[in-house]
């Protein structure tokens, strides 16, 4: 199997990186992260974010931020352009989701928001929560009819919250594959009122789910937990170890 380079959705630090975020992105690296996927920047500069990332030799995979729109595509562009990436990532609440009409609105917000990034040489993605997966519009849950309606834009499949919706996350990455560049790794008991676990401590079954994923577009594994009964930091230096121990990623 091949193995992917490791990096961490900074939301699940945020806690700590309110009080000290230089802080936070050095002990990150020291737990052997690659990447980040930051979730804002704590009011630091994006220049002074930067340099501190390089000096702890840190890239930045991808970043979630605002959808895109024709006036604030400039300022995406522009942060983009300074940290050094090229996938932003959005997405939406379970309002949206109720209805079919709702998810294809979704789904051509999606697809403008695609549109307009793509002649600054970055990719738009969506991120899912189970909402995306919990309903069926003719025989297709929401997440299918984004995927469908939205050509141009790329998913980054939260594996564990297409479980907790009710589908099967290897189904869906062995479909959709080619769509898939990011994946969020989280585990816990599949209780969505549940707080999650380290990766590896819950039922997520791994070697099947990133087994699936097409070797040739899959780009970075990205640790997330929402939220953990345990020390976050101590749980997300325990997901980059365990995802090298066995075999399924890169760290340093």
């Amino acid at each position: 199997m091949k193995k992917y380079p490791v990096s961490i959705q900074l939301y699940s630090v945020r806690e700590q990186a309110k009080h000290d975020f230089v802080g936070v992105l050095k002990k990150i690296a020291a737990m052997g992260y690659v990447g980040v996927e930051p979730a804002g920047l704590y009011g630091m500069d994006p220049i002074a974010v930067r340099k501190v990332l390089d000096d702890l030799g840190l890239k930045v995979s991808s970043n979630h931020g605002q959808l895109p729109a024709p006036e604030n595509v400039n300022e995406i562009v522009d942060l983009a352009g300074v940290l050094g990436y090229t996938k932003h990532i959005s997405g939406f609440g379970p309002d949206q989701f109720a209805t079919e009409a709702g998810a294809l609105k979704a789904a051509e917000q999606f697809q403008r928001a695609a549109e307009l990034l793509k002649p600054h040489g970055i990719r738009y993605g969506f991120h899912n929560h189970w909402w995306e997966f919990d309903k069926k519009f003719n025989g297709k849950p929401p997440y299918e009819l984004l995927l469908a309606n939205a050509p141009d834009a790329f998913s980054e499949l939260d594996t564990y919250w297409c479980a907790v919706g009710g589908d099967d996350p290897v189904r869906i990455v062995k479909t959709y594959g080619k769509r898939l560049p990011v994946l969020h790794i989280k585990d816990g008991s599949l209780d969505r009122n549940d707080n999650m676990t380290a990766v590896g401590d819950g039922r997520m079954d791994w070697q099947a789910v990133i087994g699936a994923a097409d070797e040739n577009t899959l780009e970075w594994l990205i640790v997330e937990l929402d939220r953990c009964a345990t020390d976050m930091l101590e749980a997300v230096g325990k997901s980059a170890s365990y995802l090298a121990k066995a075999g399924f990623g890169v760290t340093r």
